[in-house]
């Protein structure tokens, strides 16, 4: 494959990224509620040696997990915000409840980031957060609360749910518990 039709295919396949992207980021927390919503499936790539493809969640799984957390939120009498980042960390869907503190949505970002970057609940990472001098927690736009979850694909974590602003993060947790599970029913 010659430099020309590798720069068109890489293009081709940034410009398709970006309208999935921008399906995303543009989709309204207030629209209606999803009737049918798709799995989670994979985001194509250019299949050109060197390039993986990316598994990333469509913007109707994403809004289905907001849908399900605020559900749950509503059951419990939280206010919260609930986010959710890519594999990147980049926030592609966040809705913040009415009456959410003005500090949930950073909080809620940030929980997200962790937990799709170790690939693990950040309520097992608090542990690991803690002790003398210089600790994971140093790490810029992290946060060891309990209340962020990774969703994963394949063995691999493709992105983080994170919720902010409940009076516990047992709680931000459960409500997050609450949005991955809307995933698994998109399966059935």
């Amino acid at each position: 494959m010659n430099a020309i039709n590798l720069r068109k295919r890489l293009a081709v396949g940034a410009v398709a990224g970006l309208a999935v992207v921008g399906g995303i980021v543009g989709a309204s927390a207030y629209a209606a509620p999803v009737a049918e919503a798709e799995p989670i499936e994979a985001v194509a790539v250019a299949e050109v040696q060197g390039v993986r493809g990316a598994n990333a969640l469509t913007h109707e799984a994403a809004l289905a997990v907001l849908d399900a957390a605020q559900d749950k939120a509503a059951e419990l009498d939280q206010r919260v915000t609930v986010a959710i980042v890519d594999r990147n960390g980049n926030t592609i869907a966040m809705v913040k409840g009415d009456g959410a503190g003005p500090q949930s949505p950073d909080s809620a970002e940030a929980k997200a980031y962790t937990a799709v970057s170790w690939g693990q609940a950040t309520s097992d990472l608090t542990n690991a957060a803690k002790g003398n001098g210089a600790t994971i927690a140093d790490i810029p736009g992290t946060l060891f609360l309990a209340g962020g979850v990774p969703v994963t694909y394949d063995g691999a974590p493709i992105a983080g749910i994170g919720v902010g602003g409940a009076p516990s993060g047992d709680i931000d947790e459960e409500i997050a518990l609450a949005g991955l599970a809307a995933l698994e029913d998109l399966d059935s």
